[in-house]
């Protein structure tokens, strides 16, 4: 009991402060010249390549998939899509170890294919970004091949180090003590160069040396290279990785297991987190505006997914001295930190917590779906769904959608070891992979009630469709009178009230599983959404923490409400409101 005492002060002053700091989530202007602010009030659509869309019936997704759909993105009302690593890969690990990173991976398609995607993105002005890993490439990378041949030019581009030698038995032994995030060390013997490389991830991916002038230039071409053709941005993976000591010490011991080979075995204070990190964001923001600025069009931005701590964070925004470095770092509280099992005082804490720490005049972004994470129908419930996509676009700032949230998919946990592809659970072998795989998460999206859900024409799928794809579809959705989808699009049109755009934010708890999103701005009309996450039925009172307001008008119910759009809620009679289990609904003050 102390302890939810304690954690509602805590919330509760959070809120205070929050609420004195007026939440300057959406700045009228940022501190470089941004050619214009496109991506500040955006909605961002993870794509999942190999998921979204067959067009040569090889039963996986590609390039022209995703430009057949435009327009469906483009009528939802999404701004910019992002795509997950399309460069050309090695398969097993599906993009994240790059071979080379000016070509396409041949089962999406050919640069041709993404010339044409972004020819008609720019026609319908859905902005493109594309997912970029700087942190390491594939062991089959050409520079790899010559770094490790020691071919002048690429002699430093990979992080290359002698071994120990042990003093009793004579053998050589890696650098030092560090651990992959994978298992065991994170150094491999490579006998034709005679060293050691250093692999945070996998030994297949092995890591780039960012203290070496040749390979930022190298990167910066890269990054130059798309840019010119056509993307607007890039999501930065694994940043907080990208530097490690000139001096390869031995991390400190953490002390909580036993078992050497665990990446939590030590503390992992010099693999991760330097200070060169900041540097490097920087340089690459001021390469993306210098590029804005010389070449017109849209800003091109730059977004950070960096799994760190949170103040750490606020200086992936900008300096002390007001460099700026990512426009978007990703935001994972509402994806990391909330459970099946928090109730209203959780969610409106993790939202002001980023809140707080995001320096001022800088844009908020949030999401709670992603192709690592369960999806909002089976993490929560499927009559959760329409209560967290509205949470997710009434909140300030950015709302990021994984492909397939807007209509309520569902992980498909009942995934059969012949057919898992997830490298990693494959790694677990068939008796616990499935406790481990991120492939239910990662199914086709499911276009249609007709076979493989509209997917492809090929029999087979690279990984099953969901059982439920014939009751759960976007056609279905479309011709339904209520819907998942429905909710989202007009979620999404209401997004454009200059409240939600420009407006404040406050967030109030109401009872142990009801909290309140206010967004105000002087002599405009408060926007407040209200949201149960609890599995029983709550009967609130809301106008007590609204100032002069004695009338709600609903504006978005969910697919199972008993409220109908345009009901008023006034103050004069009780129970003033009844969300049902998991119930969200938007209102405006009338």
């Amino acid at each position: 009991m102390f302890k939810m005492f304690i954690n509602k002060m805590i919330a509760i002053l959070c809120m205070a402060v929050a609420y004195r700091r007026a939440m300057a989530s959406i700045p009228t202007k940022d501190l470089v010249n941004d050619v214009d602010d496109w991506w500040r009030h955006a909605v961002f659509y993870q794509i999942y390549p190999r998921s979204f869309m067959d067009t040569n019936f090889d039963g996986i997704g590609d390039l022209r998939g995703i430009t057949h759909k435009l327009t469906y993105l483009h009528d939802t009302g999404i701004t910019a899509i992002w795509l997950s690593p399309i460069f050309q890969a090695e398969t097993d690990n599906f993009g994240y170890g790059i071979a080379n990173y000016k070509d396409i991976h041949r089962d999406y398609g050919t640069m041709q294919d993404f010339e044409e995607l972004t020819r008609k993105a720019k026609r319908l002005n859905i902005k493109i970004l594309l997912d970029f890993v700087p942190d390491h490439t594939s062991d089959q990378c050409l520079w790899f091949k010559k770094s490790s041949s020691r071919e002048k030019g690429y002699e430093d581009l990979y992080v290359w180090a002698d071994g120990r030698i042990d003093e009793n038995t004579g053998e050589r032994q890696p650098p030092n003590n560090w651990n992959s995030l994978l298992h065991g060390s994170a150094w491999s013997w490579h006998p034709k160069r005679q060293q050691y490389y250093l692999h945070q991830h996998t030994a297949q991916q092995p890591d780039l040396n960012f203290r070496s002038p040749a390979l930022i230039e190298a990167i910066d071409d890269v990054l130059l290279f798309w840019l010119d053709k056509g993307v607007q941005g890039f999501r930065m993976i694994a940043t907080n990785y990208l530097y490690n000591p000139s001096q390869f010490i031995d991390e400190p011991l953490r002390g909580k297991t036993n078992n050497r080979d665990q990446y939590d075995f030590t503390e992992n204070i010099y693999s991760k987190d330097q200070s060169e990190v900041f540097e490097m964001l920087y340089h690459w923001r001021s390469l993306l505006d210098e590029y804005s600025l010389q070449n017109g069009g849209p800003c091109r931005i730059l977004m950070t997914d960096a799994p760190t701590d949170l103040k750490l964070l606020a200086n992936y925004y900008e300096s002390d001295e007001g460099l700026m470095g990512a426009h978007i770092p990703v935001n994972y509280l509402l994806l990391s930190d909330i459970t099946d099992k928090s109730d209203g005082r959780d969610f409106a804490f993790n939202i002001q917590k980023w809140l707080i720490c995001m320096p001022g005049g800088h844009t908020a972004n949030w999401i709670m779906g992603s192709h690592d994470q369960p999806r909002i129908g089976s993490k929560f419930s499927l009559d959760s769904v329409d209560a967290i996509n509205m949470l997710l676009m009434t909140l300030p700032g950015i709302a990021v959608t994984y492909s397939g949230e807007e209509l309520g998919m569902q992980d498909y946990r009942a995934i059969k070891w012949q057919d898992t592809k997830d490298p990693v659970a494959l790694s677990m072998g068939p008796k616990f992979y499935q406790s481990i795989s991120k492939d239910p998460v990662r199914t086709p999206f499911q276009w249609s009630a007709e076979k493989n859900a509209g997917f492809t024409k090929l029999p087979r799928t690279w990984l099953p469709v969901h059982p439920n794809y014939e009751d759960l579809n976007l056609k279905t959705q479309l011709d339904d009178e209520k819907s998942h989808y429905k909710v989202y699009k007009s979620l999404i049109q209401l997004r454009q009230e200059v409240v939600l755009r420009e407006g404040r934010c406050q967030v109030e708890v109401i009872n142990k599983w009801v909290f309140a999103v206010i967004r105000s701005l002087k002599n405009h009309r408060s926007f407040i959404t209200l949201i149960n996450v609890g599995s029983k039925p709550q009967l609130i009172n809301v106008f007590n923490i609204l100032d002069d307001v004695k009338h709600l008008r609903i504006l978005i119910t969910g697919v199972y409400s008993n409220y109908n759009v345009g009901f008023l809620i006034t103050a004069d009679y009780l129970p003033k409101i009844r969300l049902a289990p998991h119930e969200g609904i938007v209102c405006m003050a009338a």
